[in-house]
Parts: structure tokens; C-alpha cells; sequence
């Protein structure tokens, strides 16, 4: 593992490789040196607290030194919303803090160069308030998708685990939130592993992978895809639980990763890890994806 930080332009693969790092003493001073540090190509990061909804300005020094550094190396980043955000939720005040939450984000997506903005797609939270919570998603977003510049970041829907009364965790729960979206050109999909296999994919099956891609392409459309959550799971197929492991010591296991890296939907898409450890843990995992990317490029 690299002790300093790499200079000079990087070659990317067919797939850039990173994982979600801190922040730390910022963007350009933390965030891009931890994404070097473990040998990695692109990186996601939060733009405030987590777990909370305070609204952090950046720095603009940073912003403008991380967006270059980012820029000059065609390294692309991606900004993960605070987990509170939930356009499903019944609660006014919970709604209205994630549209104000969202719109932040992409507004600092933008401002340090970030490629997409990962949301989590939500829950209803109360029974049937499935289709009320699909219109709050409708409101919400359209008007904040209709102004983002063409330079600017794509929203990246990223389906949950299923867990209470999720509005989207199987890929063809995606259908109709799509369609609450008009279907938006600026809508991307960001697909973590371990939620959709938590929620009853089958990506631990033959041709699971393939199964599960092909789906979301046709609902979708090709290109929808911009973003993949690399993240095997502690428990079982289907139970609904949100619980990473690293990389081939969960259930899902290294040759859904491969399967994965092989299949046309991923071309081009970068892979973030989420993985529990620490930074040399995920230079190990960000080491094991790209000897599977590599090892189907030359078979």
C-alpha cells in the first residue's frame, strides 16, 4: 500500500475502484490523500455530519483545490447525502429538512466537482402511505432535478434493504419510483450490493448477477446505472438487514463481484467500497476488485 499520496494523471481500467473515505482536515487536504493511500481511483465522501441536519458551507479553498486536483487526475467523486434524509417520511418536518438536505448536497456536489449524489430512496414509514410517499418523492425532486446545470451532478437513487416499509429495495420496486420521476434524464441509479441482496437478490446464485442487471436495464434504460456500492453482506439472502462485510467474507462472495465487472450494464461505472475497517482493510478490498475487473478483461 502506497505510504503518500500518487501524483500524475491516472490510466483508469475499465472500472475506477475506491471507497467511501473521511473527510478529515478536508477535501483536498484529507479526503484525496485517504483515497490515495489505498491505492484507489475515485472516492465518495459526505459533505456535513452523517448523522445529522445541519448544513455545512465547505470551504471554498477546498472545494476549488479538491474539484482541481479531482479534475486534473479524472478522478470521479461522489457525494453521499446525511442518513436522516427520508421524501417518504409522513412527518412535515422530516420531509422538509431532506428536500432542504438534497438540495444542499447538490449544490456542494457541484461546487467541488462531484459526479452524483447519492440518496437513499426511502420509506413510507406508515401502512398504506406507499403511493403519498411516492408523490412527496415527485415534489420534492422534480423541481431540484429541472435546474441542475448540464456540467453539474446527477441524483443517484440507491435502493435500501428492505427493512421497514422501504419504498424501493428490489430492483422492481425501481419501476414505479422511476415513474413518480418522469423517468428524469439527471436520475441516475446507484446499486449497493449488499442492500439489494438483503432485499432478496440473487446475486449468490449462477447468472444471479446477470439476472439482477439485466432487470435494471430494462427498467431503467442503459446508462441508468452510474454507480455501484461494492459491499458483501454479514447475513443471508433476504433478511433485510443492512450489515456490510468486506469483500468475499459475507454471503454474496468474490465471484458475484466478477460477475459483476463482466456484465455490459457495469462499463464505465465506478465501484465504492463501503466496507467496515480500516484504511488498510480497504486497501486489501480495493486491491481484491481489481484483480477481478482485470481477470475478466483478459479472459
Amino acid at each position: 500500500m502506497p505510504s503518500s499520496p500518487a501524483s500524475g494523471p491516472v490510466t483508469h481500467a475499465r472500472n475506477p475502484i475506491g471507497s467511501h473515505v473521511p473527510v478529515g482536515p478536508g477535501l483536498a487536504r484529507g479526503a484525496f490523500p485517504a483515497m490515495r493511500h489505498i491505492g484507489a481511483d475515485t472516492l465518495q465522501v459526505f459533505v456535513g455530519n452523517p448523522r445529522g441536519w445541519a448544513a455545512s458551507p465547505g470551504d471554498p479553498a477546498q472545494d476549488a483545490q479538491f474539484r482541481a486536483l479531482c479534475s486534473a487526475d479524472a478522478v470521479p467523486a461522489f457525494v453521499h447525502t446525511p442518513y436522516l434524509v427520508n421524501l417518504g417520511s409522513p412527518n412535515p418536518a422530516t420531509y422538509e429538512k431532506s428536500v432542504a438536505t438534497v438540495a444542499h448536497n447538490l449544490a456542494r456536489a457541484a461546487a467541488i466537482g462531484a459526479r452524483g449524489v447519492v440518496v437513499h430512496t426511502g420509506s413510507c414509514v406508515d401502512d398504506g402511505a406507499y403511493d403519498t410517499a411516492l408523490a412527496q418523492v415527485r415534489q420534492g425532486l422534480l423541481p431540484l432535478l429541472d435546474v441542475l446545470p448540464e456540467d453539474g451532478p446527477s441524483l443517484l437513487l440507491e435502493p435500501t434493504a428492505g427493512q421497514g416499509r422501504s419504498l424501493c429495495a428490489r430492483i422492481d420496486d425501481l419501476e414505479p419510483y422511476l415513474e413518480a420521476l418522469d423517468h428524469h434524464p439527471r436520475i441516475g441509479i446507484c446499486l449497493d450490493t449488499c442492500h439489494a441482496f438483503a432485499a432478496g437478490e440473487p446475486l449468490d446464485q449462477p447468472d444471479g448477477v446477470a439476472a439482477t442487471l439485466d432487470r435494471l436495464v430494462e427498467i431503467g434504460g442503459e446508462g441508468r446505472l452510474q454507480l455501484v456500492h461494492a459491499n458483501d453482506s454479514e447475513d443471508l439472502r433476504g433478511s433485510f438487514k443492512d450489515r456490510h462485510e468486506r469483500i468475499g467474507k459475507g454471503h454474496i462472495g468474490v465471484e458475484a463481484f466478477a460477475a459483476m465487472f463482466a456484465h455490459p450494464a457495469t462499463a464505465g461505472v465506478p465501484f465504492v467500497l463501503e466496507t467496515p475497517g480500516s484504511s488498510q482493510a480497504w486497501a486489501e478490498d480495493v486491491a481484491l476488485l481489481a484483480g477481478l475487473r482485470d481477470r475478466g478483461a483478459t479472459s
